[in-house]
């Protein structure tokens, strides 16, 4: 299931690919604000096994990368089917979810990202029963989510995080 981009072959990743899917996702929460740690950070080893299980469960999750001759992967997109309740416009409550679109940064600008989020969607419509597909945009990658046919929903998404409600009890 390969798409050319840029001279490039899009093509799905593999288990061998979760160290490669860690270092791209350790790169997007660098350039998010999200301190990383090093290369031995506790996080990582955790994120490349869960990507390689991931990565097993064909039917509900792909990742879709670029290689580079000299780099090794370079970019990739990720995604997964999230099973909601079933409601009106979605009896099977089946919804999409877009992460870790991530590019090198000595690759950037070659359409790498387009290329991968292309084959990504495309994964969910040929083989997903997913109608809604979200993601989180950055300020960096809005600007293609918005030509890919992504709109803003009608109702926002709001974020609690557990540590600092204001309703936690405090000892």
């Amino acid at each position: 299931m390969g798409q050319e981009e840029a001279g490039r072959a899009v093509r799905r990743a593999v288990g061998a690919d979760a160290g490669a899917l860690t270092r791209l996702r350790a790169l997007m929460l660098e350039e998010m604000g999200t301190p990383v740690g090093g290369q031995d950070a506790e996080w990582r080893k955790a994120a490349e096994a869960w990507f390689a299980e991931r990565l097993a469960d064909t039917g509900g999750f792909a990742a879709f990368v670029m290689e580079d001759p000299e780099l090794g992967v370079v970019c990739s997109a990720v995604g997964m089917i999230e099973r909601r309740a079933p409601g009106p416009s979605n009896l099977t409550g089946t919804q999409g979810r877009v992460f870790n679109i991530s590019t090198d940064v000595r690759r950037r600008r070659r359409g790498h990202a387009r290329a991968c989020l292309a084959a990504l969607l495309a994964w969910f419509r040929d083989e997903t029963e997913a109608k809604v597909i979200e993601l989180n945009a950055t300020g960096d990658g809005a600007e293609l989510y918005r030509a890919t046919g992504f709109v803003a929903p009608r109702f926002p998404a709001l974020q609690l995080r557990i540590s600092e409600s204001p309703l936690t009890p405090r000892p």
